[in-house]
């Protein structure tokens, strides 16, 4: 167990191994990229899950600020999660380093397979933000939803005060399709929702497909 509390699944010596692999091209993996690899969340994560409830400042670019939650109930919904995580074309992504050190989370929601659209949030723990691991992880969730699940389109919701997600997002090619004028409050002030949308054409003229 590392000092997040998250076990650590894979030793240094077989992640140089697969690094290695990599660069010879014997061996490929979808999921993981040059600093993270996305997995399933794992119920061994659930000390990393209680800790992230104290930021608050994280919550509230997420969604809203909620209740405490007990060391019971998140270590319950961590284990729930890691043992049934099938709702649908929706999932829960682990972000870890490729040290196996957890970094955060991805999380795909209202998949459409008719349509071929999806919408996603990501969320990093405060010491791992401003690395280039949560750009790396969208890009990873992007390719594997268009290149392996035929989606078409991705929409992710941006708060109007979130500066950095809107950086990220216009630099990963997302373009500004529309603007909900005052749907979140939090600070004592109402703030607009961002919608940015990116199409499978454009990912692939953006990242080489």
């Amino acid at each position: 167990m590392n000092r997040t509390g998250c076990w650590c699944w894979i030793s240094k010596q077989s992640t140089e191994d697969d690094q290695q692999g990599r660069k010879r091209g014997m061996m490929s993996d979808i999921f993981q990229g040059d600093l993270v690899r996305l997995r399933a969340i794992e119920a061994a994560s659930w000390e990393v899950f209680y800790e992230w409830n104290f930021d608050t400042d994280g919550a509230r670019q997420l969604y809203e600020i909620p209740f405490p939650s007990s060391r019971e109930r998140v270590q319950a919904w961590v284990q729930s999660t890691a043992k049934d995580d099938n709702k649908g074309e929706d999932f829960n992504f682990q972000i870890e380093r490729l040290d196996g050190e957890m970094v955060g989370t991805i999380t795909t929601h209202h998949c459409n397979p008719r349509c071929g659209t999806f919408m996603y949030g990501i969320a990093i723990l405060p010491h791992h933000r401003r690395q280039g691991y949560a750009s790396e992880a969208v890009r990873l969730v992007l390719r594997y939803y268009f290149q392996e699940r035929r989606y078409q389109k991705v929409n992710v919701e941006v708060y109007g005060f979130n500066e950095s997600s809107m950086r990220m997002h216009e630099g990963l090619g997302f373009t500004l399709e529309g603007q909900l004028r005052r749907m979140i409050y939090t600070q004592g002030k109402y703030h607009d929702i961002l919608i940015y949308g990116m199409t499978v054409e454009e990912f692939e003229a953006q990242h080489n497909g």
